[in-house]
């Protein structure tokens, strides 16, 4: 028997065993702010059993188990066949069941359901990011086909159904469905009007015959795709269906699943189409704005994925400086730790209440409300997505080399964090969309502006930088190369208005102080010594 030469001590104990959502106070302030009276009890009992689930240890080895097992291509079978199929892990199928039982894909049709779905989608993002994309398409394809009434009623209720059938078989006969999304090809990336997938009519009216190529697209094992194709009258929108209604194979040949950086347990793919047979969404040449309502929606996803993430990593963050010592004291308890610790929940918190505030606009509906939605949707999309990173990578940082490791599941999040600044359209996309708002759309500014008026004269570093961005739009002269500062300026105001308005004043202060005003650095921990730091980093303590 070997003897022992040391005792194990100082190490901060697992994360897990407690309810993600309760701890998390930035978010369920969120959800009571935006749900109404008579809905708030059914809705926090309902989040606060999923974030159980979240923060229980069986649940967290099955995200830890999907990702270290990714999904395998099968193109054909042990006959020759073509099958083109995807393979997961038994944990990628227990996690994506609990994400569509939980409603993630069924806010259209739930009292609430955006804001409540948005709350559990940050929630499970923490678990593992990798199914998430599945869960967003599927909830984002809903708006984008009732631009066809019949296919929305025959579609809509299979996807915002909360039961995960697995199978691939005809959709009518299952009880639930996935969706994916194919834009992107080779020669135009981001450019979609240069696809070259040609959609040739049939006999049938409403009906195709595709072929070309998909350089990406996303959850190749769904039931349905949206897709973009040139079709005489120019590029359209099509749904693609897995198999057929008398349950043969669609052409649907899967080139290859790409090897990810980060997202490793979900499978995105190349697909080739060849005489594939699909169905119009909406007009003939109208296949943007069809698929518009689709994109909006998954870059909301964007932010609220990004948002997860950063509340994982400040949880874990500071969750290990509570129980770790280190030069005779806690870590927690250490002046310039509590500065970093303070900075990084000020960024997660400020994600998060502008993340909900946009869930809580399609909620509540109305034109302002869809007007604010196009201008502040692609701005957070741009800045709360970029912010990921660096929190991710500061926060793995707090545990020192033990943040390094992968048995601390902060590589996992390192990993992850570019993803949603690149997906549903990368920065540069993104400012040129909010100029597009701006240029084309005044009642969107308006709304925006109206929005972040509401906090006016409540701190003079707001009111500055609301002055000063005031001063940009009304200078719209090589505004394209001044569109990324732009957009930047446009969330950060818009989440200082929200901060002002609704955090604890210690919050707001640092936000303001840092952000807006001119006390901070350009690395986290760079916050004015003066500020409550103790009460923010309180604040985002997780309570195991």
């Amino acid at each position: 028997m070997a003897g022992s030469t040391h005792t194990v001590t100082n190490q901060p104990p697992p994360l897990v065993g407690y309810d993600v959502y309760t701890a998390d106070r930035a978010l369920s302030e969120a959800v009571g702010r935006h749900v109404a009276p008579e809905l708030l009890d059914e809705v926090g009992e309902e989040l606060a059993a999923f974030g159980r689930t979240c923060g229980s240890a069986q649940v967290q080895e099955w995200g830890v188990l999907a990702n270290e097992n990714p999904p395998r291509l099968r193109t054909h079978d042990r006959y020759g066949h073509r099958i083109d199929e995807v393979d997961f892990h038994p944990s990628w199928h227990r996690l994506l069941g609990k994400g569509v039982s939980a409603g993630l894909t069924a806010a259209w049709v739930r009292p609430a359901g955006h804001v409540r779905r948005a709350a559990a989608f940050l929630l499970w993002t923490q678990v593992e990011a990798g199914n998430g994309c599945p869960l967003s398409m599927t909830h984002a394809a809903v708006p984008a086909l009732r631009a066809d009434p019949g296919l929305a009623a025959e579609w809509e209720p299979r996807l915002t159904s909360m039961i995960y059938d697995r199978e691939l078989r005809p959709a009518a006969r299952k009880a639930g469905a996935l969706f994916g999304m194919g834009m992107t090809e080779k020669q135009g990336g981001s450019d979609v009007r240069a696809n070259t997938t040609t959609a040739t009519p049939l006999a049938e009216s409403g009906t195709y015959s595709l072929s070309g190529h998909k350089w990406f697209c996303s959850a190749p094992m769904s039931d349905g795709f949206l897709v973009l194709a040139q079709a005489p009258d120019g590029l359209t929108c099509f749904l693609v269906p897995r198999v057929l209604a008398d349950g043969s194979r669609n052409v649907f040949r899967i080139q290859r699943l790409k090897d990810k950086l980060g997202n490793r347990s979900n499978a995105s793919s190349e697909v080739e189409f060849d005489g594939t047979w699909a169905r119009r969404v909406g007009e003939e040449g109208r296949g943007v704005r069809t698929i518009i309502q689709m994109v909006a929606a998954t870059r909301l996803d964007c932010v609220l994925g990004s948002a997860g993430l950063m509340r994982q990593a400040v949880a874990q963050a500071v969750h290990h400086c509570d129980h770790r010592e280190a030069f005779g004291g806690r870590l927690v308890d250490k002046p310039l730790m509590r500065n970093v610790l303070a900075d990084l929940a000020v960024e997660s918190e400020a994600a998060t209440t502008l993340a909900l505030r946009l869930a809580a606009a399609y909620d509540t509906g109305g034109e302002q409300e869809k007007a604010l939605l196009r201008i502040a949707v692609p701005a957070a999309k741009y800045w709360v997505t970029k912010r990921c990173a660096p929190v991710t990578v500061e926060a793995a940082e707090c545990l020192g080399g033990n943040g390094y490791v992968e048995e601390s599941g902060m590589p996992r999040l390192v990993r992850e964090s570019p993803l949603n600044s690149i997906w549903e359209g990368a920065g540069n996309v993104q400012a040129l969309d909010v100029v597009r708002a701006l240029q084309r759309e005044p009642a969107a500014l308006d709304a925006y502006l109206r929005e972040v008026g509401l906090a006016r004269g409540a701190d003079h570093r707001l009111d500055g930088a609301i002055k000063a961005l005031l001063t940009d739009l009304a200078d719209l002269d090589g505004i394209e190369a001044r569109a990324r500062r732009l957009t930047e300026r446009l969330a950060m105001v818009l989440q200082g208005s929200l901060l002002v308005r609704f955090a604890p004043p210690e919050v707001a202060d640092a936000f303001c102080a840092s952000r807006l005003g001119s006390d901070g650095g350009a690395a986290f921990g760079t916050l004015p010594h003066t500020l409550d730091l103790t009460a923010i980093v309180e604040r985002s303590r997780p309570q195991a």
